[in-house]
């Protein structure tokens, strides 16, 4: 129930938004607006304000501006002018830009409210290696100080992600990351080629195998009635060597473990400071590209390396709303450079998340605060501004297109030419949607 609210709430304000930029446009232009609805389907409630009657219907998956035009019921003369056909291209075109473009602005709102509150960023720093990856075969170790990617300075987590995703796409030559290490400086050359089928999607998201925690290996959460529940292991237990060999880390614990499916394994643990040896047989599982072990033990995190990486950025007024303009235009870029790598095949579409994921990640960033929920809230808004602008007929930016023919060829395009698009236009977005909504499945239910 908590998610579903938290999905409803910031799918009516993003719709709400977007659709008061075509109404304020539409005003501002002389144009009727005769009804402004929030969802579609019968009314649930409805009232009339301004000369316009206003709707809340209860399927919210989007919704609409209906303006007075002789395409859809007969004009009177008197009426004509406040009609939206009869109006100039250019002003067609500033109405129907004006919903993309208010989500743009909201998303610069929030992101100015986010930046002048303070976030917490998390340093570039590497707390773990994940084994056989990119990462550990370009040399990476716990405690490397991320600097640069490429030519890219960066300064949190997220910027090298972000340059990350950047910096690999499309990339065949080894992609340099400078690194700061206790020894000094450093470089990491990341074969990009050598894993490019393997690690295909990884790769989309800007995964190269480095986390920013690090585990301790000591027992955090067992799974309930496991291998290692029924063994004896206990929450705190920490594990110094497994068959004789050592155990200075997680990594290294996981690697014994899922390479000795079945077999018994004499382990050493220190349980509140006095040494102990149980024998341990991990499960056979069928991972796909083999049997790996299986023990049912979550690792516990090092508190004193989280709070070493996490600190508190917060800007003045002025400096929050150049940052919160920086971080809208970054990730409209980013998200317009990733659809065009979408179209051209360099990246996969298993990436396109639907209502059901959407509403999954709205419900978890409302639970860690309202910070978090109004990130959220800013890039869903400028995925809808982006998407909007898309040139695909019944979107906005397929009537942009028409708009945009019109004003070449000095007349609109044929009815039958436009009905045509608008048909297609149908057929795309409706295979957009089930394609997302099977992503969706496939990621929440492991299908």
């Amino acid at each position: 129930m908590f998610t579903l609210i938290a999905f409803l709430v910031a799918i009516g304000a993003l719709v709400t938004f977007h659709e008061l930029g075509h109404y304020t446009v539409a005003k501002l232009c002389g144009v009727k607006v005769l009804r402004f609805s929030i969802g579609f389907g019968r009314p649930l409630v409805a009232w009339r304000m301004f000369d316009t009657e206003w709707a809340l219907c209860p399927i919210p998956l989007g919704g609409y501006v209906r303006m007075l035009d002789e395409r859809e019921a007969p004009v009177s003369d008197d009426e004509r002018p406040h009609s939206f056909n009869a109006q100039p291209v250019l002003k067609r075109m500033a109405i129907v830009a004006a919903g993309p473009l208010a989500n743009l602005l909201l998303a610069f709102l929030l992101y100015w409210v986010v930046m002048a509150h303070g976030v917490v960023q998390w340093r570039p720093w590497v707390g773990t290696v994940v084994d056989n990856t990119p990462a550990a075969s370009a040399g990476f170790r716990a405690g490397d100080r991320v600097v640069a990617i490429g030519d890219r300075a960066v300064a949190n987590w997220q910027e090298m992600r972000l340059a990350l995703l950047d910096g690999l796409a499309g990339r065949t030559q080894p992609l340099d990351i400078r690194v700061m290490t206790e020894a000094g400086p450093a470089v990491r050359h990341l074969d990009v080629a050598r894993f490019s089928q393997s690690n295909a999607q990884a790769f989309e998201s800007g995964d190269i195998g480095i986390m920013p925690v690090r585990y301790l290996p000591e027992v955090g959460a067992l799974e309930q009635d496991g291998v290692a529940m029924r063994a004896g292991l206990r929450p705190g237990d920490r594990m110094l060597s497994a068959d004789g060999r050592t155990l200075p880390d997680w990594q290294s614990w996981v690697a014994v473990i899922r390479d000795n499916p079945g077999r018994a394994l004499s382990v050493n643990i220190l349980r509140e400071g006095k040494p102990m040896t149980i024998v341990l047989r991990p499960a056979s599982v069928d991972s796909g590209e083999g049997f790996v072990g299986h023990v049912g033990i979550s690792p516990r995190t090092d508190d004193s390396w989280r709070a070493a990486l996490q600190f508190s950025q917060r800007f003045d007024l002025p400096h929050s709303a150049q940052a919160a303009w920086n971080k809208t235009f970054d990730t409209s870029w980013m998200s317009l450079k990733f659809l065009g790598r979408m179209l051209v095949g360099s990246a996969s579409t298993d990436n396109i998340s639907g209502p059901l994921v959407i509403a999954s990640v709205a419900g978890q960033s409302a639970r860690e605060g309202l910070i978090a929920y109004l990130e959220f809230l800013a890039l869903i808004s400028v995925s809808i501004g982006i998407l909007n602008l898309l040139p695909i007929p019944v979107l906005d930016g397929g009537h942009l297109m028409y708009y945009t023919a019109e004003l070449v060829r000095g007349r609109p395009l044929s009815e039958r030419v436009q009905l045509i698009g608008q048909r297609v236009g149908f057929a795309l977005l409706f295979g957009l949607m089930a394609f997302a909504m099977l992503n969706d499945i496939s990621r929440l239910f492991g299908g």
